[in-house]
């Protein structure tokens, strides 16, 4: 079927109900394809709907929706996790439940993945501490975790010795999507909160991430050994957000714990353990390819890039070929929490991973492939439709009524920023908090590169070539590369605590926005005598009414309520016969305006200056 004639040209044309599915930042010519079209045509359409976009150029999806509307199709753009989708259901893979379509003979009882949240400072990782006796908080910035860890411990129920996997989630609010990130991937949920603090913003946060995930939650109540604590409060508080205790006939499990002291650690594991086996059937088919999520990633100096990953289910084995994200490889080798070599990983069990062709997202998740040859192509494919997305998401759409105000350059400002971390979750937690910063229409933030590992002459050069700065986390450029962006002038920012730089880029946000001014009014006279000067021309004999008046500033006259002249400058003032630079309220004073000589008793001379208002 053919669509009416739209500028010359006709291009086949859908039911209304025909459904199109695009990867996001995909092009007209990609569109083409799946509807016989020519892509030409289609630019020509785009053209006629006010939309200027050549035929390679990567769509974003309002523009699909407008071009779909016009030729009768229902465009789909595919996101991430249904990419994800697809890509697992090339390998035969179901990822909704990871289990459906087993046979009941098939699934064994694995570990339960529990995450630990909570409001900053409230000793979450001194709680791990304890559980795993390792110092973790003498390593953290500020004693903010601010990487996402994975660890296994032990414990004794029932006569028989149970693992627990533990994931540590960052504590400061900028984490906000690792934190979120965790929730996802675990099973119960460590609420901890302090018994001295009581509840505070991020424990509701974390509480709420907890909930929309749909996980059981274990409130370990923690500091009961500082002054002032209240056990019994937290309690109370907690029943506003329906975790009620079972002491009170609810069903949630509140431990009390002192992490420093390491009391009742053991009956917190209990908690854990009695909530996966009363609420939850943890079960998974350790015989089958593996696949589960990469918890964090990084580069290493010595070992290249390596990821932190959780086997959900099926059993990860060294030498497997596998896709994470857009990184593929074949596993190299697997270490343990303890740095320990493993040959193979089973369900809810992390291990690091080395052997990747690069560094995946934290939060991507990861299949084993058939062989290195599909790895490949498959990361490939994804890695080309990632960068195609990011194309597509910066683009602007410019429609031809407002073109020649667009390419009126200058009136919006921007701001281009590359970031660098030593960690993937710290990257996409700095780019989430940092694109949520909020100065108005006028100034634009855009980063134009993230990656991992330290700054290379590549991010100095795509600097210069963008006008760009480059945010170090955690990473610095070292040698030859430091020496070529200082004597470039490439601006490069370091930080270790994620809300140092927030607050850095927002206030170089907000010094890039023109300034604004207000009027402040200084101060009135009203004019009681007019005297004649041959010399100064008409003096206005005025007593100060209000404030003082000023010699050099500006001034307005009114004319009972009516402004009889604007932006007139007090040109001399005089208190008998000195000259003077200001003269107070009460006093009588001689006030020259130069060339206006317009004046009549009883006008009202108001002074004034424009001052720059501070931004919110």
């Amino acid at each position: 079927m053919q669509a009416p004639s739209i500028g010359g040209v006709t291009v086949p044309r859908g039911d209304g109900k025909t459904t199109i599915r695009v990867r996001r930042g995909s092009s007209l010519t990609d569109f083409a394809d799946k509807i016989n079209a020519n892509p030409a045509s289609l630019v020509t359409v785009l053209f006629h709907l006010g939309e200027m976009a050549t035929a390679t150029q990567s769509l974003d999806e309002d523009t699909f929706k407008v071009l779909g509307v016009e030729l009768g199709y229902d465009i789909q753009v595919v996101s991430p996790e249904e990419e994800e989708k697809e890509l697992f259901d090339s390998f035969n893979i179901d990822l909704e439940t990871g289990i459906e379509g087993e046979e009941d003979e098939d699934l064994e009882a694995r570990p339960p993945v529990v995450t630990v949240m909570g409001h900053v400072d409230h000793g979450k990782t001194r709680l791990l501490d304890a559980i795993r006796n390792e110092d973790v908080a003498g390593g953290e910035s500020g004693g903010i975790t601010q990487h996402i860890g994975a660890y296994q411990v032990r414990k004794e129920h029932e006569g028989v010795e149970r693992a627990i996997t533990f994931i540590d989630t960052p504590g400061h609010e900028a984490f906000t999507a690792m934190r979120a990130r965790g929730a996802k991937v675990t099973d119960i949920a460590i609420l901890v909160v302090a018994a001295d603090d009581g509840v505070m913003p991020q424990t509701i946060e974390a509480l709420n991430h907890a909930q929309a995930a749909d996980v059981p939650i274990v409130v370990a109540v923690n500091k009961i050994d500082v002054e002032g604590a209240n056990p019994s409060k937290v309690r109370q508080q907690l029943t506003e957000y329906n975790l009620v205790a079972e002491e009170y006939g609810g069903d949630t499990m509140f431990v009390d714990v002192s992490a420093r002291q390491g009391q009742n650690i053991d009956s917190l594991l209990e908690a854990v353990l009695l909530t996966a086996d009363a609420a939850l059937d943890l079960r998974a088919n350790p015989d089958r390819e593996a696949r589960g999520v990469a918890i964090e990633a990084n580069l290493d100096r010595g070992r290249g890039a390596t990821a932190t990953v959780l086997v959900q289910t099926g059993t990860l084995h060294v030498g497997d070929s596998i896709v994470a994200g857009s990184a593929y490889g074949r596993v190299r080798a697997m270490l343990d929490e303890h740095g320990e070599n493993v040959t193979e990983a089973g369900p809810s069990r992390p291990v690091q991973v080395l052997g990747l062709s690069s560094v995946p997202r934290a939060g991507d998740t990861f299949v084993v492939a058939p062989d290195d040859r599909t790895a490949r192509q498959t990361a490939e494919r994804r890695e080309a439709a990632d960068r195609q997305a990011v194309l597509a998401k910066s683009r602007k759409r410019i429609s031809l009524e407002d073109l020649n105000e667009a390419l009126a350059a200058g009136r919006v400002e921007t701001l281009n920023l590359i970031l660098k971390g030593d960690v993937s979750g710290s990257v996409e937690a700095l780019e989430d908090a940092l694109l949520k910063i909020d100065v108005g229409d006028d100034v634009d933030l855009r980063i134009i590169d993230r990656g991992v590992g330290a700054i290379t002459m590549n991010n100095i050069n795509l600097a210069m070539a963008s006008s760009a700065i480059i945010v170090g986390y955690n990473v610095r450029a070292e040698g030859q590369n430091a020496d070529y962006a200082e004597r470039e002038g490439v601006e490069i920012r370091y930080y270790s605590v994620i809300y140092q730089a927030i607050d850095e880029v927002e206030a170089a946000l907000k010094g890039m926005l023109k300034p604004e001014f207000e009027e402040v009014e200084l101060g009135t006279a009203e004019i009681r005598e007019i005297f004649r000067s041959s010399k100064f021309g008409n003096i206005a004999g005025s007593i100060v009414r209000s404030g003082e008046i000023r010699r050099g500033t500006k001034a307005r006259i009114t004319r009972n309520g009516v402004v009889v002249s604007e932006n007139v400058e007090v040109a001399g003032l005089r208190r008998f016969k000195d000259d003077v630079t200001d003269v107070r309220e009460g006093f009588e004073c001689g006030i020259n305006l130069g060339s206006y000589n317009d004046l009549q008793l009883g006008d009202l001379i108001a002074t004034y200056e424009m001052r720059e208002k501070p931004r919110a």
